[in-house]
């Protein structure tokens, strides 16, 4: 199976009211870890990349990766850009990936509706999925940084005016949630996210998800949310791990010693948010 659109297993997800886990991807132990855990729970899954990761792991590299996963594995498995700028978005329709983000958070109401219609139109021609984002989502995600009191929660009304303009398939709002480690209990915003939700077609995307507590993610995803994305938690769980086997061995030096407990420790944490969402079993 190749690369697909993120478009039929997000629509299965808002019908079958459970969500589909975006897992970016660093390396490639992260591709495996992922693509592994998602293959034994029988999961839909989305790849997502950042433009600080693609340029990390090199274009060519990131789409031989999810294409050899998806050779040899027999679940649907996306490619998606995650915070993608106008031009990158573009770029990757013609470069290999299945699905892209465009963020125009940054844009007017009005110019982020122009420029997402622009970028749905063309992804579309190509078979393409297009996820938009409205509203500020605070922390960091690679070298962007949104403070707490500059995050700005999606209007509902200009959620549903974005949608019915710009055809996404999916769409990020800000309702409380942020990208990173939280400082406290995030408040998510369940009254926006129902109402939205229960006014367009297209499901709605929850961006920051490590560190919600799993009774919000579930009550989330009963409001609404049919996409989860997911990055921090897979790097603290591996990065704990290396550290644990420097501190117990110093004369470690063979990267497999410690980089393939470290994609272990992602495979067990993506297997538990699988399972959370409640996609396992719906590949």
């Amino acid at each position: 199976m190749g690369l697909v659109s993120m478009k039929d297993m997000l629509q299965a997800a808002k019908a079958g009211k459970y969500a589909v886990g975006h897992f970016n991807i660093n390396n490639l132990e992260f591709v495996q870890a992922i693509v592994e855990a998602a293959a034994e729970e029988r999961s839909p899954l989305i790849l997502g990349v950042s433009e600080g990761a693609l340029k990390y792991m090199g274009l060519e590299y990131t789409i031989a990766m999810a294409e050899a996963a998806a050779r040899i594995t027999d679940i649907p498995i996306a490619l998606h850009l995650d915070h993608g700028s106008y031009e990158m978005a573009l770029h990757l329709l013609e470069n290999g990936f299945s699905s892209v983000m465009f963020d125009g958070s940054k844009y007017s109401l009005q110019d982020n509706i122009e420029l997402s219609k622009k970028v749905v139109e063309a992804a579309h021609y190509m078979g393409v999925s297009v996820e938009g984002e409205l509203g500020a989502i605070a922390g960091t995600e690679d070298d962007l940084t949104v403070a707490q009191e500059e995050s700005m929660l999606a209007d509902p009304v200009e959620a549903i005016r974005f949608c019915q303009e710009t055809g996404v398939d999916a769409l990020a709002m800000a309702v409380g949630s942020a990208h990173g480690v939280y400082k406290g209990e995030p408040n998510i915003r369940f009254d926006i996210i129902e109402y939205v939700s229960g006014k367009i077609d297209v499901p709605l995307v929850l961006h920051g998800g490590t560190g919600i507590p799993d009774e919000t993610i579930r009550k989330a995803i009963a409001a609404g949310i049919g996409k989860i994305n997911v990055n921090t938690e897979n790097q603290i769980v591996m990065t704990n791990k290396i550290r644990e086997i420097f501190a117990n061995d110093a004369k470690v030096y063979d990267p497999r010693k410690y980089l393939g407990p470290g994609r272990e420790e992602i495979k067990k944490a993506v297997k538990e948010k699988i399972r959370l969402f409640g996609s396992n079993g719906k590949a």
